[in-house]
């Protein structure tokens, strides 16, 4: 099967899935919330959308929400989601069945599970514009923000708290198409999740690959977060090491499904 045909069928699964509304639930949720608090006491916009750093306060405080909690649950969520489904309809004897290579499966729902993740910060980033905007068309007392929207520093941002993000993927992934109970990796993600948020201010908090994407924010933001390594490179590392490990094990996994 070629590479086309073999995405098709991959992507149509998610499809049917609860990962497309995480998808987008999880794009949606945090400017929503942040535009619903702000339309209960509009006159406070007045002032807020003329600041300096308007765009900036805006971008730090929807991300913290996400980057602490709404990012690492919900790719805990889907990745779990999406390996499970052949779990689910007792499909992987079909599947190895078809013409297809163990190394074209694996990687192919990785990729998947990837182009989901990158569907959130599309529609993350395009709701959080869109919920700013909204005052300013229907509130006479609020005008288009004076400060400068500086879109290469929110690229920028994106691009690193998207590569802090591949450590939990690939370690959802090898866990979740290694055992069959959904629960399993939910149970050790949500736990590594959990510890990676009460060690932050640790000296070595850096060790643990769920930390990168809440230590990442922190330090942009000013807080006092230990700066000795560089964290882009250990996800990178732990990421590509995620990735080898899980696909060897499902290569020489005795029992595929």
């Amino acid at each position: 099967m070629n590479f086309l045909a073999i995405f098709q069928s991959e992507y149509l699964k998610t499809r049917r899935s609860l990962a497309s509304w995480l998808v987008l639930v999880g794009g949606i949720f945090t400017p929503l919330i942040i535009f619903i608090a702000r339309m209960r006491f509009p006159h406070k916009m007045t002032n807020g959308y003329q600041a300096p750093d308007f765009w900036l306060n805006v971008w730090n405080n929807s991300w913290e929400s996400m980057a602490m909690f709404m990012f690492p649950m919900g790719i805990i969520m889907a990745t779990g989601l999406v390996t499970q489904l052949e779990f689910k309809n007792n499909a992987w004897k079909q599947l190895h069945t078809t013409p297809q290579r163990y190394v074209s499966i694996y990687f192919m729902k990785l990729i998947i599970i990837l182009l989901l993740l990158a569907q959130v910060f599309i529609v993350f980033n395009g709701c959080l514009y869109f919920f700013t905007i909204l005052p300013v068309l229907f509130l006479s007392n609020v005008s288009y923000p004076s400060g400068a929207f500086d879109i290469m520093h929110y690229t920028r941002d994106n691009a690193k708290y998207f590569l802090d993000c591949l450590p939990i993927v690939t370690l959802q992934f090898l866990l979740g198409m290694h055992f069959k109970n959904f629960l399993v990796p939910l149970g050790i993600g949500f736990l590594m999740w959990i510890l990676s948020l009460t060690t932050l201010s640790w000296e070595y908090n850096y060790t643990l690959p769920f930390s990168y994407l809440m230590m990442d924010f922190l330090r942009n933001t000013g807080r006092n977060i230990p700066q000795n390594v560089n964290i882009h490179m250990m996800a990178l590392m732990y990421s590509t090491f995620f990735t080898v490990i899980g696909y060897v094990v499902y290569t020489f996994k005795h029992e595929k499904g």
